[in-house]
């Protein structure tokens, strides 16, 4: 009866958060996959693909290096309509783990991509696209990294509470500029001034004029001191 694959379900469960505790991965996986299985049984969905994606994860931690257990995930995540909240933070998850444990920045990248998108219209949805600028400046790909900070400065600089953090976002849209092309960076500059006025008296704005400045005089001494 229902009862019996109820208790069962909770057991697996209980068996793959130790199996967690105790770090054995591979048999946390399993043990959430049957529970997986079981809620399926039970026509609950929403449980069942919680419990792929937690095996997914499982399965992730204990080899990282096989791309076939992300279907885990895949699947839970496919499973989870309507619920995107749940799917963006497991996307988060995975992202750590590429991030953390694996330093595969690229795949980092695509799921914090992958949350920002569930999250479309959160706050949450900028935390997300600031980790992937900020890795795609390391990668040096400059114009991604300078279209996620151009986007989330305007997204916050008309939100009292956020608007203080949008200078710091024009800042590094415009080193990234700078990194490329002086002129260009000399252009953002004023449009950034324009789009939002503020940004004019701040300490970073204030720096970039003079880091563009000794840069166009070759002024090294200039440069360091401003720096």
């Amino acid at each position: 009866g229902n009862t019996r694959v109820e208790e069962a379900c909770e057991m697996y469960t209980r068996a793959a958060n130790m199996f967690k505790i105790a770090k054995n991965w591979s048999a946390a996986g399993n043990a959430f996959c049957q529970a997986a299985k079981l809620h399926m049984q039970l026509q609950s969905k929403h449980d069942s693909a919680t419990s792929f994606v937690d095996a997914g994860n499982a399965y992730k931690k204990a080899d990282p290096q096989v791309e076939e257990h992300s279907c885990f995930s895949g699947r839970g995540f496919g499973m989870m309509q309507g619920r995107f909240t749940i799917a963006a933070k497991h996307h988060i998850t995975i992202a750590e783990i590429y991030e953390a444990e694996l330093v595969d920045i690229e795949k980092a990248i695509a799921h914090y991509e992958q949350a920002a998108d569930y999250y479309k219209g959160e706050d949450s949805a900028n935390k997300c696209l600031l980790k992937v600028a900020a890795y795609a400046a390391q990668l040096e790909q400059y114009q991604k990294a300078i279209e996620i900070y151009e986007q989330v400065g305007t997204n916050t600089m008309d939100n009292p509470l956020l608007k203080y953090s949008a200078k710091e976002y024009f800042f590094k849209a415009a080193l990234c500029h700078f990194i490329v092309d002086e002129l260009n960076a000399k252009l953002a500059l004023e449009k950034y001034e324009e789009m939002f006025p503020a940004f004019t008296d701040s300490r970073e704005c204030k720096l970039l004029k003079k880091l563009l400045e000794a840069h166009e005089e070759q002024n090294s001494e200039a440069y360091t001191e401003a720096v």
